[in-house]
């Protein structure tokens, strides 16, 4: 099933497509959009007339959810004091591609470790051929780097780094930002934790 990007509301949302590209409306001038480019998301409905294009022709490109399964990504950072020796966590999985990246950041506080590791799963996933044409879900337990990266939070700090983010994010034609409960025991995240406070551990 083809889907292209629109914004509702200035939300930019899934909308879903004819083979040509147009949004696949029916009788009653309504059409199914998803907040994610995911086959478990809930599926609402929307009037054409709402919906904007993005400026992106990209986003006109029809994109197969079914032919295309997301890159599933976990970011964490961790730092010992705040701001303190700190150290970053990657996880991406690609099917049963597994690559992990642990990085020492020497001191910095926590927050700047959370957007780093977003910062370097971007970086490597912008070097890897195919992956920005594809939906990628990148996963973070800080609300912080959520508030600041997708909700429009005035940050009074870290603003060149964020705009670095947002920067390489640009390339990224169907990127996804899931916040995902800290230390709840969800494996790939527990990892990303692992890494980065292993990179810190090997600098001591």
């Amino acid at each position: 099933m083809p889907w292209i990007v629109r914004k509702l509301r200035g939300t930019p949302v899934y909308v879903k497509a004819r083979p040509d590209g147009t949004p696949a409306a029916e009788a009653d001038g309504r059409v199914d959009i998803l907040y994610r480019l995911d086959p478990a998301a809930k599926v609402y409905r929307a009037a054409v007339r709402n919906l904007e294009p993005t400026g992106d022709p990209a986003d006109d490109r029809p994109v197969d959810m079914e032919a295309s399964d997301p890159i599933v990504v976990y970011t964490d950072g961790a730092c010992t004091g705040n701001p303190g020796p700190a150290g970053l966590g990657v996880v991406i999985r690609d099917g049963d591609d597994r690559r992990e990246l642990s990085e020492y950041l020497g001191d910095a506080t926590n927050n700047i470790a959370e957007l780093t590791a977003i910062l370097r799963a971007l970086e490597t996933l912008a070097d890897t051929a195919g992956a920005t044409d594809r939906p990628v879900h990148l996963h973070t337990d800080s609300s912080y780097s959520i508030g600041v990266l997708t909700k429009n939070w005035k940050a009074k700090a870290n603003q060149e780094l964020i705009a670095r983010i947002k920067r390489v994010a640009q390339a990224f034609r169907h990127l996804q930002f899931v916040k995902v409960k800290g230390h709840a025991g969800v494996p790939d995240n527990e990892r990303a934790d692992e890494l980065a406070r292993a990179a810190i551990d090997r600098r001591r």
